[in-house]
């Protein structure tokens, strides 16, 4: 069963990928997409009370095929990176791929490999992540490409290459969070890597070629670290279980290839200074930013550090880490402010909200890795609806500018309500991402991680108020007379609705995912009970207040036709004309009402500050470099 969810979508991929034909390639899209969540489903169900370790009997047949597309995959970059002349990626490709198969060929050979494949409550977790999420992006996906290219005639149509390389994603996706074999791992880290160049660079204009190059060298200098780190555990540990490595004592080679794995995982993860690929990733199709760029490939680099998390704790290693996503979250939250562009801001607060889970795992404690786990699944659900609401606003609007997102409403009321959602499900209480940065603040006091506390204040509170300029937006009564351009189509607004539903079960259950996933996971991992971090009595209010935001909104609806309330005029800065759009002014003038946010641009420069976090950044990484190294010589 796990074979077949991680080959059922390479299948889809190639198939779709050889069709030409639009409605018989979207027909198997969509069956592709549902058969995949309908595994998904299964495996998680059937696999979902215990806890399996799994070999393959053609583990090494397996071994040389993976070798063999390692080879190839290096071989393209190597000729691609030169010819486009981006020789740092040339660099990277040319070391780490020999540097693998060599380990492979001469070293792997004494060391023995049990369990190739590991389930359990955390895999259950990201599974159901990629499978259903996932799922409903490639539905989306199919709707969202045709009018994507109506809107956008100068680009070459590839619709069957790229939705294609999303189901090729999601096979890679399945691989890696799968895999408990460190070598198997690598594998399909690296796949993810080269479908999110595929994807970047998908409309061949000159920014998406620069940006999508950018991107596979961040990620391969952390997939070379990713290899270093594989060869030193295999050579001196003796093994290539993740799930041994994790049950290890910290000693000095264990240390220094934790490190190189975290300095993997924070690449994955966008973290500061590696955060650039993601943003420059925007460029690419609303449903690759969904499923690469926020609810799945960058989650692998956090998923690792979740992991690895029994690792680092009080460590030195643990201690960079916990900096770097406290630098991450704080400058990513304060650029936020500064962006009106929708995709953008999803993006700094995507890199944001993965340094806030770096930061937990970093710490390492029950209390953290559970706010860490729950900050993984809200984050997901959420951000990928709003990813998608961005593009079919796009879509309607002819603009993604959160400025113009006042005229939403008017085009088209479900979208808005569905956008209003997944901002809810980012920042207001009682909803999940609020819970989980409730207990991430008691983690870090109890941690007496002081510095940490401040960090979450303050970005808390620069989050607060980009998602309160955007929702504003959403709400305001403004620019009523607009045209429909574009019709809400069901291609993309059924993922999109249920997607929202998700929002509101993930919130309303969370203290079932609590109690029957996170803490058993937590309880086998510190091998030991689990206190639930927040109390029963919180739980109990929470569950009340949900309950009042879907009863309170039905005050609204008259009761009957003769409603008799009055409908008073919009107070401007001047005498209403009378269509809510324009207002007599001073000296008597005609003017038309505007509602504008405040970017705070001067205040928190984006340059500036990316600028100076990426010199904090690479001095802290510096530094843990020379106390690992001093630790070693010591």
């Amino acid at each position: 069963m796990i074979l077949a969810l991680i080959l059922f979508p390479l299948l889809s991929a190639i198939i779709i990928f050889l069709l030409k034909n639009d409605n018989i390639r979207n027909l198997i899209c969509r069956a592709s997409a549902l058969i995949t969540c309908v595994l998904t489903f299964i495996i998680v169900c059937k696999n979902f009370d215990e806890i399996s370790y799994l070999s393959i009997s053609m583990e090494k047949t397996i071994d040389y095929l993976m070798m063999a597309i390692e080879i190839l995959i290096a071989i393209y970059i190597i000729y691609i990176s030169i010819k486009n002349r981006k020789y740092l990626v040339t660099v990277f490709a040319a070391f780490q791929t020999p540097l693998l198969i060599w380990f492979e060929l001469t070293q792997e050979h004494d060391i023995e490999i049990i369990s190739v494949f590991a389930f359990d409550k955390l895999t259950a977790i990201m599974v159901f992540i990629v499978g259903v999420i996932g799922s409903l992006i490639c539905l989306y996906a199919v709707g969202y490409m045709k009018w994507y290219h109506i809107h956008h005639k100068e680009y070459e149509e590839r619709k069957n290459f790229f939705l294609s390389v999303i189901f090729l994603f999601l096979s890679a996706m399945f691989g890696l969070v799968l895999s408990n074999n460190l070598i198997w791992m690598y594998f399909f880290w690296e796949i993810t890597s080269f479908c999110s160049y595929l994807l970047i660079g998908y409309t061949k204009t000159e920014e998406a070629k620069n940006n999508s190059f950018r991107a596979l060298a961040i990620n391969l200098g952390g997939g070379f670290a990713f290899a270093v780190a594989i060869v030193l555990i295999g050579m001196n540990l003796n093994t290539l279980e993740l799930s041994v490595i994790t049950t290890m004592k910290p000693g000095k080679v264990a240390i220094v290839s934790v490190f190189l794995l975290c300095i993997a995982a924070i690449t994955k993860s966008a973290q500061f200074p590696f955060s650039s690929w993601l943003l420059g990733a925007m460029v690419a199709p609303t449903p690759s930013s969904a499923l690469l760029h926020s609810a799945t490939m960058v989650k692998a680099g956090v998923y690792l550090l979740i992991r690895l998390s029994p690792l680092l704790g009080n460590t030195v290693v643990g201690k960079i880490i916990v900096l770097i996503g406290a630098v991450t979250f704080l400058i990513g939250s304060l650029i936020a402010i500064t962006q009106s562009d929708g995709k953008k801001v999803l993006a700094y607060s995507t890199i944001a909200n993965l340094g806030l889970i770096v930061i937990c795992a970093g710490i390492g404690t029950e209390e953290s890795l559970w706010a860490a786990i729950l900050l993984v699944i809200f984050h997901s659900i959420s951000k990928s609806l709003l990813f998608l609401s961005v593009g079919s606003a796009e879509h309607q609007l002819g603009s993604r500018n959160v400025e113009d997102m006042d005229r939403l409403k008017y085009l088209s009321r479900r979208l808005s309500l569905y956008m209003i959602i997944g901002i809810a499900g980012m920042y207001l209480a009682p909803f999940g991402m609020l819970i989980s940065k409730w207990v991430a603040m008691k983690a870090f006091i109890d941690s007496k991680n002081i510095l940490t506390v401040l960090i979450l204040t303050y970005g808390s509170a620069a989050t607060l108020f980009y998602w309160t300029k955007w929702l504003g937006k959403l709400v305001a009564n403004t620019n009523r007379k607009v045209q429909i351009k574009h019709t809400f189509h069901l291609d993309e607004e059924v993922p999109i609705f249920i997607q929202t539903v998700l929002v509101a079960l993930a919130c309303f259950s969370f203290p079932f995912i609590s109690k029957y996933v996170i803490i058993p996971y937590l309880s086998s991992l510190f091998r030991g009970e689990i206190a639930v971090p927040i109390s029963s009595s919180d739980v109990n209010i929470m569950i009340i207040m949900l309950s009042m935001l879907i009863i309170l909104p039905i005050s609204f609806i008259p009761i009957h036709k003769k409603d008799k309330r009055r409908i008073a005029p919009i107070y401007m800065g001047g005498e209403n004309i009378g269509d809510n759009e324009s207002f007599n002014g001073a000296l008597g003038i005609n003017r038309k009402v505007e509602l504008c946010n405040w970017y705070m641009e001067d205040i928190f420069n984006r340059t500036k500050l990316t600028f100076w976090s990426n010199i904090i950044s690479i001095s802290i990484l510096s530094l843990g470099v020379i106390l690992i190294i001093g630790g070693m010589v010591i």
